[in-house]
């Protein structure tokens, strides 16, 4: 089979073949997407090498991308819909043929895993087999007319048009007026359709309330005008929006991780439930908006910002693979959210309050490297090799974890006796019943950490822990006391 790769050569078929799409159809996702965000993320310097590829034509840049590090056929997102196509024709003597613009290497892959196909068309090194040259390919191997397909969008209408009997899943409207109107024989298959509800899942709005650190500012300063109010109110939306952003370009660094964690595989970009197309397309627009917010608040608030999404970038790139750093970085995004506060209202951010929150987020950061070690060694799964911590450090990043903690209460006790703390608040005396309360809630997360009992995330868990939000509460309720 010219430029295909089959398991036994073509033959004259006494049943119509059954050809099936392979990005977005057979696979929920993108393999050319996914391929360039493994090699981005493993080496980010590389998008040069990338761009060079690229003035080659696409086929040259499949080739460029064809042998990922982490490229694994058995856990990509199959359509159920479509595998059930494929045996039903199977079943009725139907030969059934991969044909896709994804990289031979690739294809066969996939083909090879599920064991179900004839053969396979794919493109090369030199042909992009998409649209018209896939088309032109088909027609060639099985006749105008002598073939069913199974496409998902516009690139396909070509194929389309010289098939038997075209079946269509996840199109879009346009796709499926365009296909009605060039075909007779058309079958739908059924499909979800991205809800807001998983949309918001993948935007991570839950993890809003970690921007609430902004008002931190407004708070221990008393600057209670609504022009302040107003202006943290916008920086809130401001770090939400690029959140959100950086959420999603880290979920697409992340899918061959995220598929196999126990909970991480259900995030809508790894399981196939937001196109990846879609979530490159969300990226730039919801970090414009933010940037936008972030210049009406004020150029300092959207410096601080830029900082912030340079680190949380770094951090998807290349910090989170690298052992305490990742930690440091993670600790350092919590605290920039309190130095945006600040700056929103145009105001310095006390040292004090920074060493604290660097010092208590750190040890957060620890609590939730602890976690995923001890989950790891519970489910006995081998190291990460995404990530530069061992299951034979579990006892070292406890200890960190703790040290860390026990530090930033050091250091909330020192503030609390400080000069700046006698002039801030009317009654300072207060400040020092939270630190109690704050030692015990660090103190139960590291327990319930080591049992296993401990969210992914533990901020995420003291959100919807009863107990924690008890007493953070009293917490709280002690430093306004103090005011």
């Amino acid at each position: 089979m010219s430029e295909a790769g089959s398991s036994k050569p073509l033959e004259p078929l006494s049943a119509c073949p059954l050809v099936v799409d392979l990005d977005g159809t057979l696979v929920r996702s993108d393999l050319l997407i996914e391929t360039a965000f493994s090699e981005l993320s493993r080496r980010p310097y590389s998008i040069v090498d990338l761009t060079r590829a690229l003035y080659g034509g696409k086929a040259c840049l499949k080739h460029r991308l064809s042998q990922p590090a982490d490229f694994d056929p058995s856990i990509l997102p199959y359509d159920a819909e479509v595998l059930n196509v494929i045996k039903a024709a199977r079943e009725k003597g139907h030969s059934v043929y991969l044909a896709s613009a994804t990289h031979e290497r690739l294809v066969r892959a996939v083909a090879e895993h599920l064991g179900l196909f004839t053969g396979w068309f794919a493109t090369s090194e030199t042909t992009n087999c998409a649209a018209e040259v896939k088309a032109k390919k088909l027609v060639a191997a099985f006749g105008e007319g002598g073939f069913d397909y199974i496409g998902n969008d516009e690139a396909d209408l070509p194929v389309w048009r010289h098939a038997a009997k075209s079946y269509a899943v996840r199109t879009s409207a346009a796709v499926a007026r365009e296909l009605s109107r060039q075909c007779d024989d058309v079958e739908h298959l059924t499909h979800e359709k991205p809800t807001w509800r998983i949309w918001a899942r993948s935007l991570r709005v839950h993890q809003y309330v970690k921007n609430g650190l902004v008002f931190i500012p407004l708070l221990t300063n008393k600057m209670f005008d609504i022009t302040s109010l107003v202006s943290t109110g916008l920086a809130l939306v401001a770090f939400s929006l690029c959140a959100s952003g950086v959420y999603l370009l880290n979920d697409l660094v992340d899918l061959q991780d995220d598929r196999r964690h126990r909970t991480k595989c259900r995030r809508p970009l790894a399981c196939g439930d937001i196109p990846l197309s879609h979530a490159v397309l969300a990226i730039p627009i919801l970090l414009l908006l933010s940037l936008a917010v972030a210049f009406i608040v004020s150029p300092a608030f959207a410096a601080v910002l830029a900082g912030y999404f340079a680190l949380t970038t770094a951090y998807s790139f290349f910090l989170k693979r690298k052992m305490i750093l990742d930690v440091v970085a993670l600790a350092s995004l919590y605290t920039a959210r309190v130095i945006g506060g600040a700056a929103a209202i145009a105001v310095w951010p006390s040292p004090w309050l920074l060493a604290f929150m660097m010092s208590w987020f750190l040890s957060l950061a620890l609590v939730k490297r602890y976690t995923e070690l001890i989950s790891r060694r519970a489910a006995h799964l081998p190291d990460l090799k995404s990530r530069d911590y061992r299951k034979v450090d579990i006892g070292m990043v406890g200890a960190l974890a703790a040290g860390a903690g026990m530090n930033a209460l050091t250091l909330f006790a020192l503030y609390a006796a400080s000069d700046s703390a006698q002039v801030l608040y009317s009654r300072p005396g207060m400040l020092w019943l939270v630190g109690p309360i704050l030692a015990c809630w660090i103190a139960r997360i590291l327990m319930l950490a080591n049992r296993g009992q401990m969210h992914d995330d533990p901020v995420i868990f003291a959100i919807k822990d009863k107990v924690s939000l008890a007493t953070l509460g009293a917490a709280g309720a002690f430093v306004v006391a103090a005011m």
